[in-house]
């Protein structure tokens, strides 16, 4: 039975056998004891696994060592399910310590499958937008990869953070201002607007977009600025029009 058809009281006892199970694969160095959880077909089981990692980490600081060697070893699964359970652990311990998880996204990132590639992308997100520095600074030395979709993935992993604080990523941005890949430059432009509707954000975003070079990038993020704030129109801080009014300042060309 699926994760959300049992009640409940079952998924809270689901929930605690697979911690008692991970616990248990630490604790006598026997990693296979969690593939289980680590492999299930149902999504939510695999997050309860790599959740319960998290936890134990924060909680077990004497299983430290063991933590990161399950990872290390699971990741070298045929299964493309527990590879993306094992970069899903590690962005939660990265919220807290990504230096002792930064080998394991360097591998990820280069995964033949794409869901622990997106793993990746979702892993950075979550790490990024609590435990900035040392995410943004390892996430920097791959914007110029040879890649396109290393340089993607970097783009859209590092959207959230921007959100609340769009001036910690722009400058990483900026240099994927040029990128001759139409799908990393698509990705630019909907990152762009993905951190300029909420509130003080704008202003932020169309300042920093007057020091870049590429005219035509530029008129395309203005574009889906404008967009985004009717799609989002619930949840963005200014209408429309507003926020049209607001870009024709500073690019009264660029606005028809």
């Amino acid at each position: 039975m699926a994760f959300y058809n049992l009640t409940k009281a079952e998924r809270v006892k689901v929930v605690e056998t697979i911690r008692t199970e991970v616990l248990c694969a630490l604790q006598f160095r026997d990693f296979s004891k969690a593939n289980f959880s680590f492999s299930h077909n149902d999504t939510y089981i695999r997050k309860a696994a790599y959740l319960a990692i998290g936890k134990i980490y924060l909680t077990h600081t004497d299983f430290h060592h063991a933590i990161i060697s399950m990872l290390e070893e699971m990741q070298n699964s045929s299964d493309f399910k527990i590879r993306q359970t094992v970069i899903n652990a590690a962005g939660e311990i990265g919220k807290v310590s990504f230096e002792q998880v930064q080998l394991i996204f360097e591998r990820g990132l280069f995964d033949a499958h794409h869901s622990p590639r997106n793993a990746v992308i979702g892993s950075i997100k979550k790490m990024g937008e609590v435990n900035p520095v040392p995410v943004l600074k390892w996430a920097k030395e791959y914007l110029h990869h040879p890649d396109k979709e290393i340089r993607r993935e970097i783009c859209h992993g590092i959207e959230l953070r921007g959100r609340k604080y769009p001036q910690d990523i722009l400058p990483l941005l900026k240099e994927l201002e040029f990128d001759k890949t139409v799908r990393v430059r698509n990705t630019l432009v909907h990152v762009l607007g993905q951190i300029a509707y909420k509130k003080g954000c704008l202003k932020t975003v169309v300042e920093h977009l007057k020091s870049w070079g590429n005219t035509q990038i530029v008129k395309e993020a203005l574009a889906e600025i404008i967009d985004v704030h009717h799609r989002y129109r619930n949840f963005s801080a200014l209408t429309q029009e507003e926020a049209k009014a607001f870009i024709s300042i500073s690019f009264p060309s660029m606005i028809s």
